[in-house]
């Protein structure tokens, strides 16, 4: 295989409590100029400044077609549904489809224990997103696009206190839980040892 593009792969919110789960896809040609963004890491070690400064440029690059991403979010229903593995699956799949990869030319580097389609050369790489730059940009899509989501829900639904946990299990979410019960965006599955008022 001649390959001609790399694609990163990582996901955002696989255990809280609320909100979807969001896969990030960031597709480079091999020969992708690092120094276009520099400071890249795994999102949770970085600030959120910097993922901020970070997100802004992929979607300058993206415009200037010097590099690809996608960012796909499975509900809280859909994961109480089917499970949080197929919905990160699926989100995977309906990511590389966005992108249009080819498996002639494209490899796919994903974090952790995700998997792309079997058509496509692939590593899955264990703290992937501090180590390869690639997954740790996809990492920063997802996390940032998923931030802003659950703040945006904060406004819905105030009394979780959402945008500072962004759906997490914290103390004070749980509580909340308690006391209001759950609202449409909380993945009932997880939350089953809390006892509702």
């Amino acid at each position: 295989m001649k390959c001609k593009y790399i694609v990163g792969v990582d996901e955002a919110g696989r255990g809280p409590l609320a909100g979807p789960v969001t896969v990030g896809l960031v597709m480079i040609p091999v020969d992708f100029d690092w120094e276009l963004v520099p400071g890249v890491r795994d999102s949770k070690k970085i600030s959120e400044k910097k993922r901020d400064i970070i997100y802004k440029q992929v979607l300058a690059l993206h415009v200037q077609k010097k590099l690809s991403y996608v960012v796909k979010s499975v509900s809280a229903a859909s994961i109480d549904s089917k499970g949080i593995a197929p919905a990160i699956r699926r989100a995977i799949d309906a990511g590389i489809g966005d992108l249009e990869c080819d498996p002639v030319d494209t490899f796919i580097k994903l974090d952790g224990s995700l998997h792309a389609s079997a058509e496509f050369e692939q590593e899955t790489i264990i703290k992937g997103d501090d180590k390869e730059l690639v997954i740790g940009l996809a990492s920063i899509m997802a996390k940032v696009t998923r931030d802003r989501y659950m703040v945006g829900q904060d406004a819905k639904y105030p009394m979780y206190g959402l945008a500072q946990h962004k759906g997490y299990g914290t103390k004070a979410h749980r509580e909340a839980i308690a006391e209001h019960g759950f609202s449409p965006i909380h993945r009932r599955s997880y939350c089953k040892n809390i006892k509702v008022l």
